[in-house]
């Protein structure tokens, strides 16, 4: 099948843009260019009954969140999603995936807690993993005091918050909890290096490039090698038994196609119920384009329902 007509559209006009390569610009101004695009795509969010910004206690300092609440609700009433942005350790933060956690905060009728862990190259590797692995604790210890349920308690991101969030499952597994009812994996990044067939075949041309895959790499690592790490490439831990079921969403036109499908593969051989969604004319990010595509939207429809279901009472 071809590349979604919808999504097509937006290629054409980033084609035309011709921005340079994150490579070529500042951290800064790739940060800004981020957000840009994600506003030109989806530039109208969605009503939600309460949002707001706190901080956490994290291992390098506070940790921003960004809470979500999709209606009034009694005391425990709603489960609790923990989110980890995308952008490749590096670009993204709370306003970039502000829309998507409304929409999957009101779909899944469950309060979205959004983690801004540290970036790369400020903070390599595994500054984000103990930022994310903190929130997730903390969630599971005070989500009563933001009036859910922390025994039902989920956790997903997309690119690399889809990394992170599987590095989280494993942590919760090694270390005895939290118990988690879902993880929730959007188009992630789990393996240790760049050789699937479809790295190969959409290297260029489809958004996420083979050049800005291996920059956001080198922003993570630090100079580190991490590739026999499964804190950085979960597809390669020892033993997948025993990890909360997931729900993993692949674009058919993403270099991070292949790994996202042998992760639930590799989960289900391990005896971990996985269900695996691929949107085959999507590209990577598709789920931040809700303004502009209509995969976008059956995508966050169905994480929104998938949630629902997850962390009903």
């Amino acid at each position: 099948m071809a590349v979604d007509a919808d999504l097509q559209k937006i290629l054409d006009m980033i084609k035309a843009a011709d921005r340079p390569a994150y490579k070529d610009i500042p951290v800064a101004e790739a940060r800004a260019g981020y957000q840009v695009t994600v506003g030109l795509f989806d530039p109208d969010g969605e009503e939600i009954h309460h949002r707001e910004d706190r901080t956490i206690p994290g291992p390098g300092g506070d940790i921003p969140i960004r809470v979500y609440w999709p209606r009034q609700a009694a005391d425990r009433e709603l489960g609790v999603f923990i989110y980890l942005h995308g952008g490749g350790f590096v670009i993204g933060d709370l306003d970039t995936h502000d829309h998507l956690c409304r929409r999957l905060a009101n779909r899944g009728d469950c309060i979205v807690v959004s983690v801004h862990y540290r970036l790369a190259p400020e903070h390599p590797f595994p500054a984000a993993g103990e930022d994310c692995i903190t929130a997730m604790n903390w969630c599971a210890a005070n989500g009563a005091e933001l009036g859910g349920d922390p025994t039902r308690l989920a956790i997903g991101g997309d690119s690399a918050g889809g990394n992170l969030s599987a590095v989280c499952a494993l942590e919760a597994r090694d270390k005895g909890g939290p118990d988690l009812a879902l993880q929730m994996l959007i188009y992630p990044g789990v393996a240790a290096d760049a050789n699937s067939a479809s790295h190969g075949e959409f290297a260029e041309g489809y958004l996420l490039t083979g050049e800005n895959i291996a920059w956001f790499w080198e922003q993570y690592a630090g100079g580190q090698d991490l590739t026999a790490n499964p804190a950085f490439a979960p597809l390669i831990a020892a033993d997948h038994s025993g990890l909360a079921p997931a729900e993993i969403i692949v674009g058919g036109y993403d270099p991070l196609r292949d790994e996202g499908i042998a992760y639930g593969e590799t989960l289900r051989a391990a005896g971990v119920a996985a269900n695996v969604v691929n949107y085959e004319g999507a590209i990577h990010a598709f789920m931040q384009f809700y303004g502009a595509s209509q995969a976008c939207r059956e995508a966050v429809d169905h994480c929104g329902a998938v949630l629902k279901r997850a962390l009903s009472t």
